[in-house]
């Protein structure tokens, strides 16, 4: 048995962990949620953290091979790939919210980054279907919903960074 079939255990949280694999699968999860980008030269330059271009191709093939993104060639660009989240990803939404409103309580946050888990926290379970609803139309190619989440919280994000 190879190591990608291998689990140390059954346990839901332990299995959960083994299939994200470490922060930075979170990451760049969360940077294809939240952000515009969805290249691997996009999701490079605009890291705020600051991943290696090593790790990142890393994280990106983990991410596929367990089914939270899918690649497929842009058309507008021979040599680019373009990332997408799957159902599987959509469903980490609440995860990602829960997450952030922890670290608002919890850690010493900057105002700026802090604006969309402000946004989500604020909106709670409603607000997240909206998103995921949202997420499916961009990445799935589902119907358009009547509202945009991610506009509330870029307008929040921004005026955070204006103030």
């Amino acid at each position: 048995m190879d190591t990608m079939n291998r689990r140390r255990s059954g346990c839901p949280i332990n299995l959960t962990l083994e299939t994200l694999g470490d922060r930075w699968s979170l990451i760049v999860l969360r940077d294809i949620m939240f952000g515009r980008n969805r290249t691997f030269r996009a999701l490079l330059a605009e890291s705020l953290e600051g991943i290696a271009s090593n790790i990142l191709m890393d994280r990106l093939k983990r991410l596929t091979e367990n089914g939270l993104l899918t690649r497929c060639g842009d058309p507008r660009h021979k040599q680019r790939v373009v990332y997408s989240l799957t159902e599987k990803a959509i469903d980490l939404v609440p995860l990602l919210a829960v997450m952030g409103s922890w670290g608002l309580r919890h850690t010493p946050a900057s105002t700026e980054l802090s604006a969309r888990a402000r946004i989500l926290e604020d909106g709670g379970p409603q607000l997240w279907s909206e998103f995921m609803d949202e997420l499916r139309h961009l990445h799935l190619g589902a119907p358009r919903p009547e509202g945009s989440a991610r506009a509330r919280m870029q307008s929040a994000y921004e005026a955070a960074v204006t103030a």
